[in-house]
């Protein structure tokens, strides 16, 4: 998962998958759904980002309750 802002655009972009979407599906206005030809959903595009989140929420995030150990990168 990657996620990057845009803050000239004040758009947040979540990619969830290394897919390339095949079309976007307007879910509310500013907020648009990426997804694949077989309609995964690859990524969500939230504008006037600043707004809806507050600017504090766009430079910090938290990642609770991974089922998983993280990979270093080591075979």
């Amino acid at each position: 998962m990657i996620i990057t802002y845009d803050q000239n655009a004040d758009a947040l972009y979540i990619q969830l998958r290394d897919v390339k979407p095949s079309h976007g599906v307007d879910f509310e206005e500013g907020v648009t759904i990426d997804v694949d030809g077989q309609g995964h959903i690859v990524g969500l595009e939230l504008l006037d980002a600043s707004e809806r989140l507050g600017k504090e929420q766009l430079h910090s995030f938290t990642l609770k309750d991974l089922a998983f150990e993280p990979s270093l990168g080591t075979s």
